[in-house]
């Protein structure tokens, strides 16, 4: 039944392309770009119990290297290639960072990582021969094996046109596979018990035999690649990359999803992921049909769309924290098994049950001699 559902929901979303307008791509593409990174973040704060203000630097990372890797100026690489390089350069900034996340921990660690955005934000700013500064960079299409992800080729299947976020709804579905099965592979195995053991307590951890600072090291590493990640495929999405997008607002958005959808889960954090990226866009799209929001472009209402967006899920952080701590996945982990339980419930009292053999009737057993 699982693999069912499985198989079901890939066809699903495989055939969305053929059905949905550029808009709603858009959001699918956003949302599996976001649900990348949060996949990432989870691992560090969720299973690792590590907390991260900086998440926003490494897709700057990404996101950055993949366009000057890739553009000009630049060393004008294969696209294909710099994307790769992006994500291991990105894996590599976390590994410089990786020693102070192996000795500090907590709030500690969370004022040290909010350091690297306001870092990462003033050299976007001043670096203006790799980043283009205030105005950012557009981002060069990616090209596979001669395929591009750009609509400058006319591409026709089934008779529907296959734009730029027809095409790159396949390579996020791919992308994010990818992310889904890698990162449950740790959660399931030996590192992912490791930093659970690490989270619930250093010192029994390291009594197990758990090498405390380089587990730690490790997922800060594995969260930074898959953060590069994010971002590469937030600058293909944008198609223009600009420094005001990779600052602390986006790190506190990030903290949203995983404490939204669950901490320490994938699947969590793919809801949370989705929750936050998709709620802005949609109010900005329906904000004409909304009590106290304003459209965009006019003064009318109470409130913008984007911050009546932060209001809910911010509304909604507090009411997972009162009455769900474990997120929408141990929401909907709880009902499924209300359901099955109310499937497998014992039959009325009206019914008969065969009654078991009184003891007395019963031929006792005989002594071993």
């Amino acid at each position: 039944m699982r693999l069912g559902r499985t198989l079901t929901a890939v066809a699903v979303l495989c055939a969305l392309p053929f059905y949905l307008d550029a808009f709603w791509l858009r959001i699918g593409l956003f949302s599996m770009a976001a649900a990348v990174g949060a996949v990432g973040l989870g691992l560090l704060s969720g299973t690792a119990g590590q907390l991260s203000l900086g998440h926003a630097f490494f897709l700057a990372v990404g996101a950055y290297g993949y366009v000057w890797l890739a553009g000009e100026p630049g060393p004008g690489l294969p696209t294909a290639v710099a994307a790769v390089l992006a994500v291991l350069l990105a894996g590599a900034a976390g590994g410089i960072f990786s020693p102070v996340a192996g000795r500090v921990r907590g709030i500690y660690l969370g004022v040290a990582t909010l350091a690297l955005v306001f870092l990462g934000h003033h050299v976007l700013l001043t670096a203006d021969s790799v980043t283009g500064g205030f105005n950012g960079r557009s981002v060069p299409p990616l090209e596979l094996a001669g395929f591009s992800f750009s609509s400058d080729s006319e591409l026709t299947l089934l008779g529907v046109p296959f734009g730029a976020e027809e095409r790159l709804w396949y390579l996020g579905l791919a992308l994010f596979a990818v992310t889904w099965f890698t990162a449950r592979g740790i959660l399931r195995g030996r590192p992912g018990r490791a930093l659970v053991a690490l989270r619930d307590s250093e010192t029994a951890a390291a009594v197990m035999g758990v090498n405390v600072s380089r587990h730690r090291s490790a997922a800060f590493v594995v969260s930074s690649m898959y953060a590069g990640l994010a971002g590469v495929m937030l600058a293909l999405s944008f198609r223009r990359v600009v420094p005001d997008y990779f600052g602390l607002v986006l790190s506190v958005d990030y903290l949203a999803m995983i404490v939204i959808g669950g901490l320490g889960s994938v699947a969590g954090a793919t809801a949370g992921a989705v929750f936050v990226t998709a709620l802005p866009l949609l109010m900005t799209r329906y904000a004409d049909q909304l009590p106290l929001v304003a459209a965009p472009g006019t003064t009318d209402g109470t409130v913008g769309p984007t911050e009546a967006a932060r209001y809910l899920y911010g509304a909604a952080i507090v009411l997972i924290l009162l009455f769900a701590p474990d997120g929408l996945h141990g929401l909907a982990r709880r009902l499924r098994a209300r359901l099955r339980g109310r499937r497998t419930a014992p039959p009325p009292t009206g019914t008969t049950t065969p009654s078991r053999p009184h003891t007395s009737a019963v031929r006792a057993k005989e002594p071993t001699p």
